[in-house]
């Protein structure tokens, strides 16, 4: 059998082109599976837009339909990550870490693994933080950063200079991500395999640690499993329940309202367990304590009234307990107890909001500007 990769070695004659991928598609619907160079050379033709979109759809389509193996989704994240995604690399003294969730999840919580970011790396840890505006939750990591002073379309150098002075950066995926992605998003209502590589994409190249919440536990196990393809060293899958709900109906993070499954990715073992509340020294809560709050700058007061150190119980528990996820990853503590404990009394110095402001200092066009953002915000609590 011909393989895609024999397609696409065909003469540029333009008929030659679309019917080579129109068989690719063919065979895929069929069941056939690919290797990940063949997955990689056909996801580089729909990132780079060299097919009809008539044909990029019906390939992502059929191959959706047919579950992706591991590495058919290594392949097509490979093919982001060397076609669609421009990255830093800076120098870095040891390793660094990303969290994010993949959204999508039934209950939707107040910004926290953005916040757990900030909290993170001022307890010591390295935090390349990446992220995007809302897509289905009232507010996304940019809107946060941005309502922060944080400034969207600054350079990522400035990013990759700010890792390496304050151990913290964040990565908008508006500026990060190239126009592949960002064009297929516009157009589909339909999952594919990007909805499992973009939650994994590394903007920071020496980062290969990674803290990934997800909607579902199934899905949980998946990304790990992913995360060990693709060569990642340390990560922590997690999906958190809430008393009172169903076991679907979950959250995309460490949950102080009910137990929390970790898949953790350690050595080239994973490994799963349960975590509840009590088991990391804190209360259990209400889902209302956590809740997202009707509008982006309601979720960016709301956190920022933690991280000052303003506002205690449920919400500052959750941040530290997700903050906690990073240290233990990172091994800046031997256990997920002893993180929660650095988290909450980095928290209590007020040095959140110290490296906050040091944050927007550097990732902005116009400090002044973004740092008069960020000192309104702390002043208005006051009020």
């Amino acid at each position: 059998m011909r393989t895609l990769q024999h397609y696409a070695e065909q003469p540029a004659c333009e008929e030659m082109a679309l019917r080579g991928f129109g068989r690719a598609i063919t065979e895929v619907a069929q069941g056939r599976r690919l290797s990940r160079e063949e997955t990689k050379e056909i996801y580089r033709q729909i990132l780079l837009s060299e097919q009809p979109e008539l044909q990029q759809g019906a390939f992502l389509a059929a191959h959706m339909a047919h579950a992706p193996t591991l590495e058919e989704i290594a392949g097509a994240w490979e093919a982001q990550m060397d076609y669609d995604v421009e990255t830093i690399d800076p120098a870095l003294p040891g390793p660094s870490a990303d969290i994010v969730g993949t959204g999508s999840d039934y209950l939707k919580t107040i910004n926290v693994s953005s916040g757990a970011a900030i909290l993170a790396a001022a307890a010591g840890a390295r935090v390349a933080k990446k992220g995007a505006r809302a897509a289905t939750g009232v507010s996304g990591a940019s809107d946060i950063f941005e309502a922060y002073g944080v400034d969207l379309e600054a350079p990522l150098s400035q990013a990759a200079r700010s890792l390496s002075q304050h151990g913290l950066c964040y990565l908008p995926g508006e500026k990060f991500l190239r126009s592949g992605w960002g064009r297929l998003i516009r157009v589909m209502r339909f999952r594919t395999i990007f909805n499992l590589a973009c939650p994994l994409l590394m903007p920071c190249r020496p980062t290969r640690h990674l803290v990934i919440g997800a909607y579902s536990a199934a899905l949980a196990r998946q990304l790990v499993h992913i995360c060990r393809e693709i060569g990642l060293v340390g990560v922590l899958g997690v999906y958190g329940r809430c008393d009172g709900f169903a076991a679907d109906q979950g959250m995309d993070e460490v949950s102080v309202c009910g137990p929390t499954l970790v898949v953790e990715l350690r050595q080239g073992k994973i490994t799963e367990y349960t975590l509840e509340p009590e088991d990391l020294g804190l209360s259990r809560a209400r889902y209302e304590d956590i809740a997202a709050k009707p509008t982006t700058q309601e979720n960016a007061v709301a956190l920022l009234r933690v991280l000052s150190s303003r506002a205690n119980g449920a919400a500052a528990d959750f941040l530290v307990a997700n903050a906690a996820a990073v240290l233990y990853l990172l091994d800046r503590a031997p256990t997920w107890p002893v993180a929660v404990e650095q988290a909450r009394q980095t928290l209590a110095q007020g040095e959140a909001v110290n490296l906050l402001y040091r944050l927007v200092a550097t990732q902005q066009r116009q400090p002044d500007c973004g740092l008069r953002i960020l000192q309104g915000l702390l002043d208005s609590l006051k009020e």
